[in-house]
């Protein structure tokens, strides 16, 4: 794969606490929107939607070819065995982040096919999109919802995640966790100041899921929705504490 113009993307002066979504339909749009972006972004996520479309290659050029720090959300979940095989398999393609059901023996697994690699584990805690009502219907325990992303929180970190994914809701009680000490917290679930909240029901802006302890706050659709997409990352990059 190519990307269309020549601009440059290597020169990754960018700070890389912002992640933007390449939620878009191909590996081919995705280089279109990185190009668009060129060193204004130095992260990207690249996830489930994307990868019978060429996830996996447009990672490795992004990566490889241009710099690029990977963060690749695959959010597994199956028996030991098989989560250990394949994030050994995802860990050849030199990923940053890679996340996975905050089950403790799924975060055990995947830590185990990571070894010695510096991919970090990242754990899901529950989907930024859920509420109440949803996890009722998933026969999840009854309890506040952010008492719950707390405990699976804890549960993962204890299990050896290097760090979790919550909504930017929860942030701050999980930075508050004995276990959180020296971990990541990655916050998607994140619009600017008047943005549509799309299918995202916990939300805040980046400067609070920023202030209340998030490493890195994950941006899709007002990114590449936006008629300037490159002004669009700056001001949310301008706009964190």
């Amino acid at each position: 794969m190519s990307l269309p113009s020549p601009a440059d993307l290597s020169a990754n002066s960018a700070d890389d606490r912002l992640i933007v979504a390449l939620d878009v339909p191909n590996a081919l749009s995705g280089l279109a929107l990185a190009e668009r972006l060129g060193p204004a972004v130095s992260f990207y996520k690249i996830g489930l939607g994307m990868l019978t479309g060429g996830g996996l290659a447009l990672a490795n050029e992004l990566k490889q070819e241009h710099g690029k720090r990977i963060f690749l959300d695959m959010k597994l979940f199956d028996i030991s065995a098989t989560v250990e095989h394949a994030v050994r398999g995802l860990a050849q393609f030199d990923i940053d982040f890679l996340t996975v059901h905050g089950d403790p023996h799924v975060v055990r697994a995947a830590k185990q096919g990571a070894s010695g690699k510096d991919m970090k584990i990242l754990a899901v805690t529950i989907l930024t999109s859920l509420d109440r009502a949803d996890l009722d219907d998933c026969l999840i325990q009854q309890g506040d919802i952010a008492d719950l992303v707390v405990e699976r929180a804890a549960r993962a970190l204890e299990a050896g995640a290097d760090g979790v994914i919550a909504s930017p809701n929860e942030a701050a009680l999980i930075r508050a966790l004995p276990q959180a000490q020296g971990r990541l917290i990655v916050t998607p679930g994140v619009r600017p100041a008047g943005a549509d909240s799309g299918d995202q029901k916990r939300i805040a802006t980046p400067h609070k899921a920023m202030s209340d302890g998030a490493d890195h706050v994950v941006v899709g659709r007002p990114i590449w929705q936006s008629d300037d997409p490159r002004r669009a990352a700056e001001e949310i990059l301008a706009s964190l504490p």
